[in-house]
């Protein structure tokens, strides 16, 4: 496999963990009513969002890749 195509799926999984991240925000918000369970499920979201943001940065200013 290739580093372009490589790239593309490491982007694809940062994509489906911000995916993720908001169907967790949204259950801590308005779904969830033990305070505990919230937390832990905010927590786990705003972390899989901020690694999501991390890995999309980098992988577009890691810059383009010869074939």
């Amino acid at each position: 496999m290739s580093i372009a195509l490589t790239k593309m799926w490491i982007s694809f999984a940062a994509m489906g963990f911000m995916f993720l991240s908001i169907v967790l925000i949204y259950l801590s918000r308005y779904k969830l009513k033990q305070k505990f369970f919230r937390i832990v499920t905010a927590i786990f979201a705003y972390g899989l969002m901020i690694y999501a943001g991390i890995i999309i940065f980098l992988i577009v200013f890691s810059g383009p890749t010869s074939s």
